[in-house]
């Protein structure tokens, strides 16, 4: 199959691309405000020097990153790269909070610990402007088609299947997965299963032994505070109000500036063992194709919810809700006024006609308790 279409750019194809970048007036401006104390014609040269997507990653992207957890983070870790091997080419699947940050900052943390970063799936609704596409290519991401008819979603799956299948096969390239189509606006983390089906299409044997094949690691992330609840839940109370409510490419935008330079409190990336031999052994286990989409689905979701790190905000969230005060030993009531006060300013945020604040504190603390929710029912 021929992926020009949808892949990375091979660095054969970087410094072409870095020089359109750098004759973009409006990437030269958000270039120029990440690094305000570089003259405009320093940045053009540097931009211009790069020969790899790695070069441009380690030099130009990973110091923003820096900035990043130096700035807007407690701190950001990276947990249990012991279950992995270095050498060996991974699909992480993770539950999906930041539009931007959630394969950015894993990139960082590769970095750092002396791996390879990923390519990264990316949907074609966010390539607002065409300059946005020159640049997520050049950083190692691929193009996800949204909005298909029924046959292109067909054609472009197996397109999408058959290049994911060969970058971890043939390129020995590690790869970036949601688990779901956009991200899970109330947290409630769950693995499509269509994201199941899609990845089969590239294998020629059984289901257990496709999937097995790309070396399948799901991946947690936790965020202490997410940047953007204010908007997911004004989005929530936009479909209540609406029930054909269709966010704008600006909203995309916002949403992707909001999420990067927000305050993220504590940060933290667990990697789970991969899951081949549990697939396998689920294939040889069940017969119904439909029902083992089904189970592998909750495997990966129960790897996801395990691996959580799990904030006082969580529990404070989830103890309003429940009403049951089940884990008011594990914070004060200074950290649980601090948080709902938090939450208010967040909703006066929200600028919306008929702003429900009852509504809206409820889908922020779901927002907040949904990944201990589901901690606790996995650990059942």
């Amino acid at each position: 199959m021929n992926f020009d279409e949808i892949r990375c750019y091979s660095n054969d194809q970087i410094p072409a691309a870095l020089e359109r970048l750098s004759n973009e007036k409006p990437f030269m401006k958000v270039l120029s405000t990440i690094y305000p104390l570089m003259p405009k014609e320093v940045l053009k040269q540097r931009l211009n020097s790069f020969t790899t997507n790695f070069d441009f990653q380690k030099n130009m992207v990973y110091p923003f990153l820096q900035y990043i957890e130096a700035n807007l983070t407690k701190g950001i870790d990276l947990k249990g790269i012991e279950h992995i091997n270095k050498q060996n080419p991974y699909l992480y699947i993770s539950n999906h909070r930041d539009i931007i940050l959630d394969s950015a900052l894993l990139c960082a943390k590769l970095i750092q610990n002396d791996m390879d970063t990923v390519e990264i799936a990316i949907g074609d609704n966010l390539l607002v402007f065409p300059w946005i596409e020159d640049l997520v290519r050049v950083n190692k991401s691929f193009i996800v088609k949204r909005g298909l008819s029924a046959r292109q979603v067909l054609e472009s799956s197996q397109l999408l299947s058959a290049y994911i299948t060969h970058t971890i096969q043939d390129k020995n390239q590690s790869i970036w997965l949601a688990q779901r189509e956009g991200r899970a606006k109330d947290a409630n983390d769950r693995t499509q299963e269509s994201l199941l089906k899609m990845l089969n299409m590239g294998g020629k044997s059984t289901i257990a032994e496709n999937l097995s094949s790309l070396n399948i690691c799901p991946l947690s992330i936790s965020y202490e505070y997410d940047p953007c609840d204010f908007l997911k839940a004004k989005e929530f109370q936009q479909k209540r109000d609406n029930p054909d409510f269709k966010k704008a490419p600006q909203d995309d935008l916002l949403n992707m500036q909001t999420g990067v330079m927000g305050y993220k409190g504590k940060v933290v990336y667990t990697m789970n063992a991969c899951i081949n031999d549990d697939i396998l052994n689920l294939g040889n286990a069940i017969s119904n194709k439909n029902e083992l989409y089904t189970v592998i689905a909750q495997l990966i979701d129960k790897h996801i919810y395990l691996g959580y790190t799990i904030f006082n905000v969580n529990k404070i969230a989830f103890d309003i809700l429940d009403g049951t005060g089940r884990f008011e030993k594990d914070y004060t009531l200074i950290e649980k006024l601090d948080f709902e006060k938090y939450l208010e300013m967040q909703i006066e945020k929200i600028k919306i006609e008929n702003r429900d604040d009852d509504f809206l504190m409820r889908k922020m603390l779901e927002m907040y308790a949904n990944p201990l929710v589901n901690q606790l029912d996995t650990q059942k």
